[in-house]
């Protein structure tokens, strides 16, 4: 059965009246907190060639993308993610090498969902990127600016939960585990299966201190003295340094009078092939995704001939907006219209009345009335 011109395909939507203002106030107060710490605007195209979305550090399956031709016979993509794009600008446009780059950016993602269940595959996302300082005090800067720029829309009750692509990378390192098995593994310790990562282990003949520290992977959660523990079932050199880091990005924080909305996760692990570092995540009840994603990226600057370290993040526009009408936060809306009714006699004194009132900053509209004038 054909569908009607007048629905939206799925997992598409119509965003107008009130709720469009809320999410254009709520967009303003985010941007406002990203200025605040330095960062500029950059624009970027919502079309991408397909090739800078796929690959080795690709950040979803090739199924997910929305792939066309153009006319020159040409592979395109609309943006699934906008941490591809920035690099891609960024090592075209800016030195690095120089001074840190900060950029920050609004827009549209596209996503084809294998499974839609209710997800939306068109999201507006807020983000910011620095580029050029790799540096725990960089790792700790973007950290809280989320957290600043949630708590100026008025959320208060969220957490950060922060973890090191590292550590696990520096355990699997000593398994001898091939690609496909490590994803295997990686399901595992996302699904918190430790059973399972237990057996998965032993299955495989990994040796015990690494199938020990593996295993208990999923228990290295809670404050900052998880980290103490995790140093200490840290077998390798590079999961030491991973665990050290975290620690120094927390206590950075805690200058920021910020550690409050932090928490330890050394069992999570990115989703983005491109993380190398610090990862993080921001929860809030009222909606069941990360409403924050973000992590440090080192290594994908360097695809485009420019070696940079990088850190980032996107905030969810549309799930945090959710989330707080579920909180029943106060959402704030442009002000009132003010409506003026003329007549032929009354229309040029109140055109100008309309037109005084418009330039001290007030909204107006114009409704003639009686017969046709």
């Amino acid at each position: 059965m054909k569908r009607s011109a007048f629905h939206t395909p799925e997992g598409y939507r119509d965003i107008y009246e009130e709720s469009c203002e809320q999410k254009l106030s709520l967009e303003e107060d985010l941007k406002r907190a990203l200025y605040s710490y330095g960062y500029q605007t950059i624009e970027l195209p919502s079309v991408e060639f397909a090739s800078l979305y796929t690959g080795s550090s690709s950040s979803m399956a090739d199924a997910e993308l929305y792939r066309f031709f153009d006319r020159n016979g040409d592979m395109l993509s609309l943006r699934p993610d906008f941490t591809p794009s920035v690099a891609r600008a960024a090592a075209k446009y800016f030195d690095p090498d120089k001074e840190p780059v900060r950029l920050c950016y609004l827009g549209q993602t596209f996503v084809n969902h294998f499974n839609y269940q209710g997800r939306l595959r068109e999201c507006t996302q807020l983000g910011a990127e620095l580029i050029g300082d790799r540096s725990a005090d960089a790792d700790a800067e973007v950290i809280a600016l989320v957290i600043e720029a949630l708590l100026k829309t008025g959320l208060t009750q969220f957490q950060l939960t922060l973890g090191h692509a590292g550590y696990f990378e520096g355990l699997v390192r000593e398994t001898g585990l091939d690609e496909a098995q490590t994803e295997d593994l990686k399901t595992l310790i996302r699904n918190r299966n430790r059973f399972g990562v237990s057996a998965y282990l032993e299955e495989h003949h990994i040796h015990e201190e690494a199938a020990e520290s593996l295993s208990r992977l999923i228990e290295l959660f809670g404050d900052s003295q998880i980290l103490k523990k995790a140093q200490e079932r840290a077998c390798t050199k590079m999961a030491r340094e991973a665990a050290e880091r975290l620690r120094q990005v927390y206590d950075i924080l805690s200058l920021y009078k910020l550690e409050q909305y932090v928490s330890i996760d050394l069992g999570m692990l990115g989703n983005y092939m491109y993380y190398t570092g610090i990862i993080f995540r921001g929860y809030t009840y009222g909606t069941g995704d990360a409403i924050v994603k973000g992590g440090r990226y080192d290594y994908l600057l360097s695809q485009y001939g420019k070696d940079a370290p990088s850190t980032g993040f996107v905030i969810m526009i549309d799930d945090l907006l959710n989330a707080m009408k579920r909180q029943k936060l106060p959402l704030k809306t442009m002000d009132p219209v003010t409506t003026l009714s003329y007549d032929k006699e009354s229309r040029a004194r109140v055109i100008r009345e309309a037109q005084e009132l418009r330039r001290k900053g007030m909204r107006v509209q114009l409704v003639a009335t009686g017969e046709e004038i």
